[in-house]
């Protein structure tokens, strides 16, 4: 019988093409609001703040404007609320009931900003303090971990980013991004016992730059979350400022995309190297290669690159008999203040 994980992960290309016509209406009205800033600001926890990461970086590149992530702490005051002059505000979360990211669309509401929710609940108090509400769609959510909220986040961002700034090949992609996660998902699952190597590493260090990068956190946290396994995300350049000393043989290596430069500095320091690329990669006996579907756009890769690691936190849960859709000391919704 599969979990509600597996059954979860297995959805996601039903989710992201049943939300496509509503989402896309919804990411038009979005796009409206938000096409006179000067820059945008997004606030999210968790998995959202790794679709965050990708809104930062595809918004950079495709509408040319300077994207922060917001620090909720700083609005716990409301009267001491940084001041956001030109900014349009993003809210992602799932649930909709973080205050801490609430607070931050509150701010933004009182300063007469701009605000959006990218929310899978549209009577939540995040989507009662935005001008639009972008509404997830992706049903139900049982499994603690999340997985087809997270890329129905992704979905909705790219499609706000396709109304602001139309690109014929991204929009015909898009299309075809249901279908391409059918057929990875159905893949990696009947495929899973390919990460075993990874059972016993003493610490998984996950890589991935531009817009790969938001796929390498989203896949150490969900390493992490499911299997308890220590997994931690770097962009190669800061792995080389320093951490890359704590490589070791005992660990693992789960590299997104990589150069072949990075790929030559990370994988003979540790034991088990895992590429997730669309690309074929020189590797050797201790490597395992997840092949995406070659010639796609990273922003597109970036979506489909999250798709392993869900499989591989699945797989290494179950080897070490943890309830994958209760992991300890985890609940689905996290109130953070």
């Amino acid at each position: 019988m599969s979990t509600l994980l597996e059954d979860e992960i297995a959805s996601q290309g039903s989710v992201l093409r049943e939300r496509a016509a509503a989402g896309g209406e919804s990411a038009a009205r979005a796009a409206r609001a938000l096409g006179a800033v000067d820059h945008l600001v997004i606030a999210a926890r968790g998995s959202s703040d790794n679709a965050a990461r990708y809104a930062q970086y595809l918004c950079g590149d495709a509408l040319r404007l300077e994207v922060g992530l917001a620090a909720p702490w700083l609005y716990r005051d409301p009267d001491r609320a940084p001041k956001l002059t030109g900014a349009g505000v993003i809210g992602i979360s799932q649930s909709g009931q973080s205050p801490d990211i609430v607070a931050v669309l509150a701010a933004a509401r009182a300063q007469g900003r701009p605000t959006v929710a990218l929310t899978n609940d549209a009577g939540s108090p995040l989507a009662r303090e935005a001008g639009v509400v972008v509404p997830l769609l992706a049903g139900a959510e049982r499994s603690v971990a999340a997985t087809k909220t997270f890329l129905a986040s992704l979905h909705a961002v790219a499609q706000l980013v396709e109304h602001l700034a139309p690109d014929r090949g991204r929009a015909r992609l898009l299309a075809e991004l249901p279908d391409l996660l059918d057929a990875l998902t159905a893949r990696q699952l009947d495929a899973r016992a390919q990460f075993d190597p990874l059972l016993g590493a003493s610490l998984i260090t996950v890589t991935g730059r531009g817009l790969s990068f938001s796929a390498a956190h989203e896949s150490a946290l969900k390493l992490r979350e499911l299997s308890g396994m220590p997994a931690e995300a770097f962009s190669p350049p800061d792995l080389m400022h320093g951490p890359l000393a704590a490589l070791r043989p005992s660990g693992a290596a789960w590299l997104v995309d990589p150069s072949a430069a990075d790929l030559a500095a990370i994988a003979p320091r540790t034991g088990t190297t895992v590429v997730v690329a669309d690309r074929p990669q020189p590797l050797d006996g201790r490597s395992i290669q997840v092949a995406l579907p070659p010639d796609l756009p990273p922003s597109i890769a970036a979506i489909l690159a999250v798709v392993p690691a869900q499989v591989a936190g699945l797989r290494l849960a179950e080897a070490a008999g943890i309830d994958v859709d209760r992991p300890w000391g985890l609940h689905k919704v996290t109130l953070t203040s």
